[in-house]
C-alpha cells in the first residue's frame, strides 16, 4: 500500500497529458484477456489490487437474460481505456505478470483506473488468501458500489469472483490431500 501511495504522490505533479518517467501509456494495440489483465508486446499486465468478474460466470440482467459477467468487466475496461487514455506504472512482478497501477485522465484530473472499475461496479477488491483485500481503499469502494447497486451489483445473482476463486482453491486443496 505504501508503494501505491508513493506512486500517486509521484504522479500528481505532472501534466495530465504526459506520462512521467517510469510510466507507460496504456495504448491501443493491447490484447485484453479479462477485465483486469492484458498483453502488450508479449508481456502480461494486471491491474494491482482488483479482480474482474470471471469469464464464464453469469448474472441475470433486468430482462431475465443470462449474461457473461467476465465479458461485462472486459467491455468496461476496454471502454475506460479508450475514453480515458490511462498511464501505468509497474508495482510488482510475480509469475510472469507485471502488476501495475494505472491512472486515467478525466478532464484535468488523473484518477486511479482500478478505483474507477471498482466504484462503477465492474471490478471487485482482490482478496489475499487470508480474506483481506490487497488494497483496503478498493474494498471500501466496493462496499459503496454494492450499496448503490452500481454496475454489476444491480443484479442479485452476481457472485464476488474472489470468493469463487477461494472456493475453487479450497476444493483443489481438499482433493490433493491423501
Amino acid at each position: 500500500m505504501k508503494l501505491a501511495a508513493a506512486l500517486v504522490a509521484t504522479l500528481l505533479p505532472f501534466a495530465a497529458n504526459a506520462a512521467p518517467e517510469g510510466y507507460f501509456d496504456l495504448a491501443p494495440g493491447i490484447t485484453l484477456e479479462t477485465g483486469d489483465t492484458w498483453i502488450s508486446n508479449g508481456e502480461r499486465f494486471r491491474l494491482y489490487g482488483i479482480q474482474s468478474c470471471l469469464r464464464g460466470t453469469a448474472y441475470t440482467d433486468g430482462q431475465g437474460n443470462r449474461q457473461d459477467c467476465g465479458e461485462a468487466s472486459l467491455a468496461m475496461l476496454a471502454a475506460y481505456i479508450k475514453d480515458t487514455k490511462p498511464i501505468c506504472a509497474p508495482v510488482a512482478k510475480l509469475n510472469g505478470i507485471s502488476y501495475v497501477v494505472c491512472y486515467a485522465t478525466v478532464g484535468s484530473q488523473r484518477l486511479d483506473l482500478a478505483q474507477i472499475m471498482v466504484t462503477s461496479g465492474y471490478a471487485f477488491a482482490a482478496l489475499k488468501t487470508d480474506g483481506l483485500p490487497y488494497h483496503a481503499p478498493y474494498a471500501i469502494a466496493e462496499q459503496l458500489a454494492q450499496q448503490k447497486k452500481a454496475g454489476l451489483w444491480q443484479f442479485s445473482d452476481v457472485q464476488h469472483p474472489s470468493i469463487l476463486l477461494s472456493r475453487e482453491a479450497n476444493q483443489r486443496s481438499r482433493s490433493a490431500q491423501p
